[in-house]
């Protein structure tokens, strides 16, 4: 009967580590697909939907507040806003798929990893490609959403949200500066 209860608390333990470690796992597993440039393994451990529904909803903010509210106000603004809008949208929808993911994650535009234009280099001995998320701040936000922080060469900091489902960990938003 002690053998039971000593597996049963052994594998709640082994359930448990592995849960806390599934983030860390996801980022490594991204890193590794953009790495090798491998669309497949990264489209797993990303959650499209409401990574595109944010980035919409950023680009549009970004786009109400650029233009100002006194060129919002007539006919031909609320018009030229919505097609704007409209263009963002698409623009998200198109690089929002894995391969456009690992194209700005490597640092590159998506045409220029279709030619294969290499990446731009962090340094001079790296031979490999860059890891987008090598240098980030990790952190638990709670039980379900964790945030790995990477700051562009400017000082911006660019969030990548992960959050659980179940004990799977999947990328479902990146919060840009």
């Amino acid at each position: 009967m002690r053998k039971w209860i000593a597996l049963a608390i052994l594998m709640l333990v082994a359930v448990l580590a592995y849960a806390a470690a599934g983030p860390y796992l996801t980022i490594h597993a991204i890193g590794k697909a953009v790495r090798e440039e491998n669309a497949r393994a990264l489209a797993k451990h990303v959650d499209f939907p409401p990574l595109r529904a944010s980035l919409k909803a950023q680009l549009g903010d970004r786009l109400v507040r650029g233009v100002g509210i006194d060129a919002q106000s007539g006919l031909l603004g609320a018009l030229g806003m919505t097609v704007a809008n409209e263009l963002a949208g698409g623009a998200v929808e198109l690089m929002v798929t894995p391969y456009g993911l690992g194209a700005l994650m490597e640092g590159r535009k998506v045409w220029n990893r279709a030619s294969g234009t290499p990446p731009p280099r962090r340094g001079e001995s790296e031979t490999l490609r860059p890891d987008p998320l090598r240098d980030a701040q990790r952190r638990y936000e709670s039980t379900s959403r964790f945030t790995a922080t990477v700051h562009t060469e400017d000082g911006a900091p660019i969030v990548f949200v992960l959050t659980r489902d179940g004990l799977r960990w999947k990328l479902s938003d990146i919060v840009l500066p």
